[in-house]
């Protein structure tokens, strides 16, 4: 298993990133990404002090662990801005926290972050057409989520992914250790999304091929 979206104390998280990892390994986690909240303000305090966790990775904590960063609430025409500065920085993963319809995202973040070429579009919301076409074209992936609220759109989400040929990652958005959810949980709910079981199995393998991807950016 894999997450490819999760937070630490730097954000909103509970626990420190080493916690983090422990626990997800404990709790059969192959590989996770760190993707703590960022805007201006904390993009490079965030990068320098969990990326010396992540550094660590599969030689102290048992699975590979990448640094990432959720480009979160940025207005849409900073976007591309911040990914290029996250990546110039070290961040092996950019996440961009798209337009749920649980907070008040601003309008335009989905586009902007797909122009971006971010890695994942994070639980998109109502995304339109045009934008999961998009997505296609620029191997932004998208997400499936288990996490309370923002996964209410996952059917809409998978759809239209289906739809456009667009990749999709399967994601906990973990804030918690109980968000950390099995595998088959994770199965049960990408199929109550409407992915097929072949689907399932590709967005996991989406998810590893990021994760293949951050390597080599490491």
């Amino acid at each position: 298993m894999i997450d490819l979206h999760t937070h630490t104390l730097f954000s909103d998280g509970a626990l420190l990133p080493g916690e983090l990892a422990r626990r997800a390994k404990a709790a059969g986690y192959q590989a996770l990404a760190f993707t703590d909240h960022v805007d201006a303000s904390n993009l490079f305090l965030v990068l320098e002090n969990v990326g010396r966790v992540a550094a660590q990775g599969a030689a102290y904590f048992g699975l590979d662990i990448l640094l990432g960063v959720e480009l979160t609430h940025v207005p849409p025409g900073l976007i591309s801005r911040l990914a290029d500065s996250a990546r110039m920085n070290g961040a092996q993963l950019v996440v961009v926290h798209g337009e749920t319809i649980v907070e008040p995202v601003e309008m335009g973040t989905n586009l902007a972050a797909i122009e971006a070429g971010v890695d994942i579009l994070a639980h998109p919301g109502l995304i339109t057409p045009e934008e999961a076409q998009l997505a296609a074209e620029r191997g932004v992936h998208l997400e499936i989520t288990t996490r309370k609220g923002h996964s209410l759109t996952n059917g809409h989400v998978a759809a239209l992914a289906r739809r456009f040929g667009a990749k999709l990652v399967i994601n906990n958005d973990a804030h918690a250790p109980g968000d950390l959810i099995s595998r088959d949980q994770r199965r049960r709910v990408a199929l109550g999304a409407g992915l097929s079981q072949d689907e399932y199995l590709q967005a996991e393998a989406n998810s590893w091929a990021l994760v293949e991807r951050g390597r080599r950016k490491g």
